[in-house]
């Protein structure tokens, strides 16, 4: 098969490994972040909500220029993150983490803030009553009713950055065997009329979604 050749493996690899890392962070980063608004109320939390959700309605491109006025060498951050710390966004697979884990949050945030909220508040204040502290309450009470919740956020988060295309281009860039994910080649193999390689790819991020659904719908005890 023609489409199987090494930029088209090297995209699959690092898409999987975009996807697998933006979407850890996703997680540790938005799970706190999800249960402290599903439980205080504080001034400008509509706000901040509107924020977070700021990726789901601006244009991708949109996105990857704010990214990179934020980000970039000359950015708001960017400057000091590779003046300091030499550590830069643009054009590495960096960016292309960056870029999935933007477009990702919104979407754990809402399904996790969604499922600690829908946690019955009785039991909360049961085991508190019962003299459990609230970390313990955590993970023995409230995480555990509000799983499916978020295991379904974990797999449209994944499923999101496997897909991310314009904000990565625009922050990462479309450089072979560096920054090529699957979509991002899949331009590049339609662009230049490879269209064997373009099915190939989206025949392989097809397969890698069921299968992360599937085995997610295992895990958390779905069956059919």
């Amino acid at each position: 098969m023609v489409g199987l050749d090494q930029e088209a493996f090297f995209s699959v690899k690092l898409s999987f490994v975009v996807a697998s890392v933006s979407t850890l962070f996703v997680f540790f980063i938005g799970l706190p972040v999800a249960f402290f608004f599903s439980m205080k109320q504080f001034r400008g939390k509509s706000l901040c909500d509107a924020i977070f959700m700021l990726p789901v309605v601006f244009p991708p491109t949109v996105m990857g220029y704010l990214l990179m006025l934020v980000v970039g060498r000359k950015g708001l951050v960017g400057e000091a993150l590779y003046r300091f710390l030499k550590i830069s966004f643009v054009f590495n697979w960096k960016g292309a983490v960056l870029a999935s884990f933007v477009a990702s949050f919104p979407l754990f945030f809402k399904s996790a803030r969604a499922s600690f909220e829908s946690v019955d508040k009785t039991f909360i204040k049961a085991s508190l009553t019962l003299g459990k502290g609230k970390s313990e309450t955590f993970f023995r009470v409230i995480f555990p009713l509000a799983k499916n919740g978020i295991i379904a956020g974990v797999v449209l988060a994944f499923a999101r950055a496997m897909g991310e295309f314009g904000a990565t281009l625009m922050l990462a860039g479309n450089i072979p065997f560096k920054t090529n994910t699957i979509p991002l080649e899949i331009y590049t193999a339609v662009s230049s009329a490879d269209f064997e390689k373009a099915n190939f790819l989206t025949v392989v991020t097809a397969v890698i979604s069921i299968s992360v659904i599937f085995l997610v719908n295992r895990i958390s005890g779905e069956k059919n």
